[in-house]
């Protein structure tokens, strides 16, 4: 009500004087016109300089005093605090911290006791410096929390020295203190797992998926962390991630990307400077689980290529590629305190290796084209079309530990190694993409073609199915950057090549995406 008063006041001192000067303004121009008389106008021109004046006066008074308070009174003001609300709004036996000596002093002396509603009591413990412990009788308070009371205690009552600036990761540590691991089926194999899982999904799920797709999917865990699926919006790309969390008992984290993402702080949070709290995120909530315990996490990013992948994944793209795990620190914050979570070391947070992030794309006009800088540190798996319906058993959820799952990976690599016939098919045919096309397959690639092969074999498939998946995924899709009108030219002996090769029709899926670019030309 009185800030009401004050700006009534000056607006009305304002309009006064407006009005006392545009008169003078109008009687000096009739004077100079000649359209009155000087010597009649004489006393009324001078009373109004008069009011003109004194008005102005008293305009510069009011608002040095309204608009301009000294330092010490703004201060004084901005500092204020409705202790009685404040009293009422502070929990039971809340610690605080108080820094201010004002405050402290206004705390110290006001008599709370004069509302009758709140029964309030409060007493000074130097515990350190300047804590004070405020004691409320929570029964008695009915009212709801204030959002302003609430803006202006967090601006009077910072954060105390032994809290924690990660509130969601300490509780991690708190909760994993005395964590037992739970029992894992360490006798499930590949080809049992794929089976499982397919059965589960759709027998409890009612998500239908081609046993192909399941196989390649798992396969794919084997080569690295990063899993693209592709294909028709309803395909299943974000069901099948989904599924496969509730298959292993442990909840998929969906992240939905945003198409202004630019840096890694849109996935795992900053440090608010004003609250002095770090504003966490639900992936690096899951990623710091993740670093305590075995089980199987499965990450997806939902739409990513709606943002720029090579921004807000970057430095996850570099972290990747490292070839020791343990070399794999993310940073998080840039200092060090002293009661930071436990595993965050140095201001850095391992990835962990029991971690898979799963992306879905679509290709549209509302999304970016994924770059080969991705797409080579990727496994992709089209989705293109949808599975039949088929009636499945019941499955319950299969607790399996990641060191399980590693090795059956490295147990499938040495027993169904590529075979020496076909390493010698995929070299000349290296030999024959470098002569046409000025393509080849490099070390990256190789090495992804020895990891992917034998676990495709041990989750069921052929070794040519699995040659011939991997190498329209990652080579013959190279192609869509060349000359498009060379391209067609070439497709046709290309083909020709691949059925002399590997045998006659044996790369369906390698000719169907030389095809498919020949078309689009």
């Amino acid at each position: 009500m009185k800030s009401n008063k004050k700006k009534e006041t000056i607006i009305v001192i304002s309009l006064i004087g407006l009005f006392a000067s545009l008169l003078v303004v109008s009687i000096i121009q009739q004077i100079s016109s000649g359209e009155i008389d000087k010597t009649y106008t004489n006393g009324v021109f001078f009373a109004f300089c008069l009011v003109a004046i004194v008005t102005l006066v008293f305009f510069v008074i009011f608002s040095k005093k309204y608009f301009f308070p000294d330092d010490d009174k703004r201060n004084k003001n901005d500092q204020e605090v409705n202790l009685k609300e404040f009293m009422t709004y502070i929990k039971k036996e809340e610690k605080i911290k108080i820094c201010d000596e004002d405050i402290k002093e206004q705390i110290a002396t006001t008599e709370v006791k004069e509302n009758s509603d709140v029964d309030v009591s409060f007493e000074f413990k130097h515990l350190d410096e300047k804590e004070a412990i405020v004691v409320t009788n929570p029964d008695v308070i009915k009212e709801e929390k204030k959002p302003e009371l609430e803006e202006r205690v967090e601006d009077v009552i910072p954060v105390g020295e032994d809290e924690s600036r990660f509130y969601m990761l300490t509780q991690i540590d708190k909760r994993f203190e005395n964590y037992k691991g739970p029992k894992y089926d360490n006798k499930i194999t590949l080809r049992k797992l794929c089976d499982d899982f397919r059965n589960y999904s759709a027998g409890k799920l009612k998500l239908y998926y081609d046993i192909e797709d399941i196989r390649r999917f798992i396969a794919g865990l084997s080569v690295t962390k990063l899993i693209i699926l592709q294909g028709m919006s309803g395909t299943g790309k974000t069901s099948l991630a989904y599924a496969f969390g509730e298959f292993l008992d442990n909840k998929t984290v969906v992240v939905p990307i945003q198409p202004m993402w630019k840096e890694r702080t849109d996935l795992v949070g900053y440090y608010n400077e004003f609250t002095k709290k770090f504003n966490e995120t639900t992936l690096l909530y899951k990623m710091y689980e993740a670093n305590y315990n075995k089980e199987i996490y499965i990450t997806v990013l939902d739409e990513m290529n709606i943002a720029r992948i090579e921004y807000y994944f970057a430095e996850f793209l570099s972290l990747l590629e490292l070839p020791n795990p343990e070399g794999r620190n993310l940073d998080v914050v840039s200092d060090k305190w002293d009661n930071d979570p436990i595993l965050l070391k140095d201001g850095k947070l391992r990835l962990p290796i029991n971690m898979w992030f799963i992306g879905t794309a679509n290709n549209d006009d509302s999304t970016f084209a994924i770059s080969d800088k991705v797409y080579d540190r990727a496994m992709v798996l089209n989705l293109d079309k949808k599975a039949k319906k088929f009636d499945a058993p019941l499955f319950t959820p299969t607790k399996v530990s990641s060191d399980h799952l590693q090795k059956l990976f490295v147990e499938a690599q040495d027993e169904y190694a590529i075979s020496d016939r076909n390493s010698r098919r995929i070299k000349k045919l290296d030999e024959y993409m470098i002569e046409k096309f000025h393509l080849t397959f490099g070390n990256r690639i190789m090495k992804q073609i020895n990891s992917y092969v034998p676990v495709l074999v041990s989750c069921g498939g052929t070794e040519l199915q699995a040659i011939d998946d991997i190498l329209s995924r990652k080579v013959f899709r190279k192609l869509e950057a060349k000359n498009p009108v060379y391209v067609r030219q070439q497709a046709e002996g290309l083909c020709s090549f691949l059925d002399e090769l590997f045998g006659e029709d044996q790369m369906p899926l390698c000719k169907e995406a030389i095809r498919l670019i020949e078309q689009n030309v």
